[in-house]
């Protein structure tokens, strides 16, 4: 099977390249950079250069292979509502192009801030279509006939490389002397490692039926105290709850995200694609990889 990676050089993208190789499968990697180029080439993947705004190119990596992952985004909270119309549109375009074909699309979510069923987030609640569309944009493709699924990730996937919200909160303690949680703490951050994810995305692409999402959620909710904790302990600074107010400047643009209870299940997708994760906890990377 000759796959097309939008993403390829990513964090997340690079796994999910490096596991389709290895089980034998051709990968077309979408380039954005001379970088990202090299680095999707030294996989052993092919590339084909174009990014999320060259529609075009992105439709002749769809025509080129016989299934697609869509893992890039652009990650610009500055400008995230632009962010977020870039990735409908790609999806859209994608979809354009496999009409007809029966070809995979499986597509990444994310379920931070999402409704819970019976105290958790489940692949039985549907994401919003504001501010990010990717969930609603994949099942619009769904319900004209394409063969589109999505995988949701937790705010945190994690392992050594990380660039997320996890190395940010711990820049944050650095820069302010202060490792810090808003309230008493116990609200609760799912999470996934990378290569869990990665295979996630790798079975869906084999398995998903139209129409689904599933959920990639290792540990299921980490109270936001426990990783503040890790980090005072880790880094030897104090910890601190904060007020609202106090959170909002500490955490600056992040306040927001720190704030959501979230915890999240994944029995659907275990049970549907035969998906477990195997790999270590993000405390345990934390406390090995992070510092």
């Amino acid at each position: 099977m000759k796959v097309f990676v939008t993403g390829a050089s990513g964090f997340i993208g690079s796994a999910i390249v490096k596991e389709l190789l290895d089980a034998g499968h051709e990968v077309i990697g979408l380039a954005r950079s001379d970088e990202s180029a090299k680095a999707i080439k030294d996989a052993g993947a092919q590339v084909l250069k174009g990014s999320l705004d060259d529609l075009e190119s992105l439709k002749r990596g769809v025509t080129e292979s016989d299934g697609v992952i869509h893992t890039a985004f652009i990650h610009d909270f500055s400008q995230y509502a632009k962010s977020a119309e870039a990735d409908k549109a790609a999806i859209k375009a994608m979809g354009e192009a496999l009409k007809g074909t029966g070809k995979p699309i499986v597509v990444t979510g994310g379920i931070l801030g999402l409704e819970k069923e019976n105290g958790f987030i489940t692949e039985n609640i549907a994401a919003p279509g504001v501010p990010r569309a990717s969930e609603t944009a994949t099942f619009e493709l769904a319900g004209n006939g394409i063969n589109a699924s999505v995988v949701r990730l937790p705010p945190s996937v994690h392992d050594k490389g990380d660039k997320g919200f996890i190395p940010m909160i711990i820049n944050m303690a650095k820069t302010k002397g202060v490792s810090a949680y808003a309230g008493d703490g116990s609200n609760r951050w799912p999470a996934v490692h990378r290569l869990d994810a990665a295979h996630a995305f790798c079975l869906a692409l084999k398995k998903a039926a139209k129409g689904v999402r599933y959920n990639a959620i290792g540990d299921e909710g980490i109270p936001i105290k426990q990783i503040a904790e890790l980090i005072g302990k880790k880094l030897n600074l104090p910890v601190k709850s904060l007020s609202q107010e106090e959170a909002r400047q500490h955490f600056e643009w992040m306040s927001m995200f720190i704030a959501f209870d979230s915890p999240a299940t994944a029995s659907k997708t275990k049970e549907q694609l035969g998906w477990q994760p195997t790999h270590i906890s993000l405390l345990e990377d934390m406390d090995q990889h992070y510092f």
